[in-house]
């Protein structure tokens, strides 16, 4: 794995797992409530996944991107999608948002602003992330470590961003060998 720097974090699966578990540890110890987590896919689906079967709450995923141009290394507009997909019903009570990063904080703020306006049985909303970068507009209530520069993360599924199926059956074939 290359060295990481000022302008690239690179993270292995190991470290990206313990961060995952660091995050549910602060928010344990906080001693917060929550009723429900809901997940930004993508990048919170790994987190939140964990974060669902740490709490045993069942994980509610809402998709968001703004990263979709250049392999998703190039933020563009936001899009929300119109449905939340659950197996608990509709969002109430207190609700964990759980992402992977806090960049430039537009998604959070505009999922929260989204989520509040859209479920007025919330009664609270707190949100949740690995990383949070300096340049943020929106500071998580719970972050495991925060960037004082903006580097690139390369998180550990980075690869599978340009992996694709014939790749994948020659990268297959050679660990067969």
């Amino acid at each position: 794995m290359p060295e990481s720097t000022e302008q690239h974090l690179w993270v292995s699966w190991d470290e990206y797992h313990n961060k995952i578990e660091e995050l549910a540890l602060l928010i344990v110890e906080s001693g917060w409530k929550f009723d429900q987590i809901l997940c930004l896919a993508r990048g919170g689906l790994r987190p939140g996944d964990v974060l669902s079967r740490i709490f045993d709450l069942p994980l509610a995923i809402l998709s968001a991107s703004s990263y979709r141009d250049e392999v998703g290394t190039k933020q563009g507009a936001l899009d929300i999608a119109s449905h939340i997909t659950t197996t608990n019903g509709t969002l109430s009570g207190r609700l964990l948002v759980v992402d992977d990063l806090a960049d430039s904080g537009v998604t959070l703020l505009s999922v929260v602003k989204h989520l509040s306006a859209q479920f007025t049985g919330l009664t609270e909303i707190k949100t949740a992330v690995i990383w949070q970068k300096a340049c943020s507009q929106v500071t998580p209530d719970y972050f495991v470590d925060f960037l004082t520069t903006s580097p690139w993360i390369h998180q550990p599924f980075e690869d599978y961003e340009t992996l694709r199926p014939d790749m994948l059956r020659e990268r297959v074939q050679q660990r067969s060998r």
